[in-house]
């Protein structure tokens, strides 16, 4: 899935298509298409969430049965990362530990 979304996202920016979204309030520029795990990945982050133990979580099924990819997509939480596809403008946030800047 991932190599897929990475062969597109390469045409696409090829022809200069792409849309930008913020994960974890930092802006990603993608090709249309893409799904928000696969925009998680490409953003060099895949954990998606932490366990009720706090283990991490990320997508393992990729069609949304696992429901190991969920975040919070433009204030609405739980959506399925693997299953959603990527917006103009659209806010995603993960359980992912903060990064340093």
């Amino acid at each position: 899935m991932f190599e897929f979304a990475a062969h597109t996202f390469a045409n696409n920016r090829a022809n200069g298509d792409s849309i930008t979204l913020s994960i974890d309030a930092r802006a990603v520029s993608v090709a249309p298409g893409v799904s928000v795990a696969a925009a998680i990945a490409m953003a060099g982050n895949i954990v998606t969430r932490r366990s009720v133990g706090g283990a991490a979580r990320a997508p393992l099924c990729g069609m949304g049965v696992c429901q190991e990819c969920r975040v919070t997509i433009d204030g609405r939480p739980h959506q399925l990362s693997c299953q959603a596809l990527c917006a103009d403008g659209m806010h995603v946030q993960t359980g992912a530990p903060e990064r340093a800047a």
